[in-house]
C-alpha cells in the first residue's frame, strides 16, 4: 500500500480508441458496463467498487477479484478491468476502506489497519463476488502490495487462482539501488511526521495518489525489517500473527507478473513476496519491454489504455486454464 502506487496517470488515455475497436470486432455491438457497487465488509463497513462485466452475463466460468495499490483508488484500473469483462470474465474492483470510494467524509481521526483492508474489506469483496456469481470461479488479482492483502483473508479457499502484477511487500531495502534511501526517507520521516501533523497521510496534496489512513500509513512508516511482523501488543498483534499465519493455507496456483525496469516490484521483492505464500505454486515472469516492442513499462505502465493491446491478453491463458500454461510444483517458481 505505498503511497508511490498512485503515480500520475499522464497517457492513461492514449490510443484507447485502440483497445475499444479491438473490444467492438470480438464483441460486436457489446461492450462491458461499469456497475458502480455497494457492499459490506465482514464488520459492516460499507465499502464502494464497481463491477465490470457484459450486459449479457449470466454465468460466466471465471471472475475476478481486483486488489488495488496501496494508495490507488479503483477507477484507475478501468482499463483491464473492462477488457477482462469484454472476455467474458466479469471483474470487481473496489477500494479499501478509508481511500476512494470507501473514504468516510472526515478522514482525520478515522480508524483503519492494513489488518482491516486484508481481513475485513478483501475478505467482504470475495463474499459479495461469490454472492454475486455463485457457480463461478474466483481469481483473486492484484497489483504492487495489494498482493498482500489476499493471504490474510478468512474466505481465502474461495480463490481458485492468483495473479499478481508488479508485486512486492513494500520493503525499501528491495528497490532498484537508487530509489532505496529516497524511499526510507519518504516512508520513515516524512510519512510518519505529515501523518502526525494532518491525522492521515496526504498522499492527495503530495501528489502521490490518495490520502491514507493514519493507521496503516503509521504501520508502513513503522515498518523497519524485511519480514512482516506486528508492532502492535496484546490482542492486535495476535491478530496480526493470525492474520500472516493464513497465508500457509493459500495453495492456489499462482501466476507473478513483473517487469525488468521496475524499480519497486524488483525481482528480489517479487520473491520476498512469493515466499508468504509458502504453499502455492507460482510461476514467476519477468518481462523486459523490449522483448514485447515497449520503451518503458515500469511499475504502473501495465495499466495504461496505450499498453493495452500488448500486455492484457498475457492474462487469458492463465485465466482460462489453457493447457500450454505450465505452472511448477507448490513452493517452487519457475522464471
Amino acid at each position: 500500500m505505498t503511497a508511490m502506487d498512485a503515480t500520475s496517470t499522464h497517457g492513461v488515455r492514449a490510443n484507447s480508441h485502440v483497445l475499444e475497436e479491438s473490444l467492438r470486432k470480438s464483441h460486436g455491438a457489446t461492450l462491458p458496463v461499469a456497475m458502480p457497487v455497494t457492499f459490506s465488509a465482514l464488520d459492516g463497513y460499507e465499502l464502494g467498487g464497481v463491477l465490470h462485466t457484459l450486459s449479457n452475463s449470466v454465468a460466466p466460468s471465471c471472475t475476478v477479484v481486483f486488489n488495488c495499490g496501496g494508495g490507488i483508488p479503483a477507477i484507475r484500473y478501468s482499463g483491464v478491468a473492462s477488457y477482462l469483462a469484454s472476455n467474458g470474465i466479469p471483474v470487481l474492483t473496489y477500494d479499501y476502506r478509508g481511500v476512494g470510494m470507501s473514504c468516510p467524509e472526515q478522514l482525520r481521526g478515522f480508524a483503519a489497519t492494513v489488518e482491516d483492508w486484508s481481513e475485513l474489506d478483501c475478505s467482504g469483496a470475495i463474499a459479495w463476488m461469490r454472492n454475486r456469481f455463485p457457480r463461478s470461479e474466483i481469481v483473486g488479482m492484484s497489483h504492487s502490495v495489494g498482493a498482500m492483502l489476499f493471504g490474510g483473508t478468512t474466505n481465502s479457499f474461495e480463490l481458485s487462482k492468483l495473479i499478481f502484477i508488479g508485486a512486492h511487500t513494500g520493503y525499501f531495502g528491495d528497490y532498484g539501488r537508487f530509489y532505496r534511501i529516497p524511499m526510507a526517507v519518504l516512508w520513515h520521516v516524512f510519512m510518519p511526521m505529515l501523518t502526525h501533523a494532518f491525522g492521515y497521510f496526504p498522499g492527495r496534496a503530495l501528489h502521490l495518489g490518495e490520502d491514507i489512513p493514519a493507521g496503516v500509513a503509521l504501520q508502513w512508516a513503522s515498518r523497519r525489517t524485511p519480514e512482516l511482523r506486528s508492532h502492535l501488543q496484546g490482542t492486535e498483534s495476535e491478530r496480526t500473527k493470525n492474520l500472516l499465519l493464513r497465508y500457509k493455507e493459500i495453495h492456489a496456483p499462482t501466476y507473478a507478473l513483473s517487469f525488468a525496469d521496475d524499480a519497486f516490484a524488483t525481482l528480489k521483492g517479487g520473491q520476498r513476496l512469493l515466499s508468504m505464500y509458502s504453499g502455492v505454486a507460482a510461476s514467476q515472469k519477468i518481462l523486459a519491454p523490449a522483448s514485447v516492442g515497449l520503451r518503458n513499462i515500469g511499475h504502473f505502465g501495465f495499466f495504461r489504455r496505450s499498453n493495452g493491446p500488448t500486455l492484457w491478453p498475457l492474462l487469458l491463458p492463465f485465466l482460462r486454464s489453457e493447457p500450454n500454461f505450465d505452472i511448477p510444483l507448490p513452493g517452487q517458481y519457475a522464471i
